[in-house]
């Protein structure tokens, strides 16, 4: 799958709300503004088998593992919370696109709001690759 591939499989899966919002720049830009992965938190190691994962998140000065049964997001949450980043997701949308699985969240944090989105093979993984996107998108 080449980028620019992924681009516009996001992009088509984005919630109309949120493309509504995007009219008028083209996939790149979307890429660019909503999947931010440059920012103080990186997705270091991945893995999840079942209902259990593992996600090694890069800090600034130091890793954080978090190791988790059920629910990716309030493990994530619960672990940014700790780090300092209350990111907190106002709406949540998910959908399976030929490319793998799209997750968009709409987040707060520190009195900013936005979009964050990616894309992965499986909902678990798209899910906190967005939570990471939402997070350098409004720590900036």
């Amino acid at each position: 799958m080449t980028l620019l591939t992924l681009d516009h499989a996001l992009l088509a899966a984005a919630p109309a709300g949120l493309r509504a919002e995007l009219t008028d720049i083209d996939p790149a830009e979307f890429l660019d503004r909503c999947t931010r992965i440059d920012g103080p938190v990186t997705l270091g190691e991945w893995s999840c088998s079942g209902t259990d994962f593992t996600v090694t998140l890069e800090l600034t000065d130091h890793l954080r593992t978090v190791i988790a049964t059920g629910s990716p997001v309030a493990a994530m949450t619960s672990a940014l919370y700790d780090e300092g980043y209350p990111l907190e997701i106002l709406q949540f949308r998910q959908r399976r696109t030929e490319a793998g699985t799209a997750t968009f969240v709409l987040c707060e944090f520190n009195g900013r709001r936005g979009w964050a989105a990616a894309m992965a093979d499986n909902g678990a993984e798209s899910t906190v690759r967005a939570m990471i996107a939402g997070v350098n998108l409004l720590a900036r």
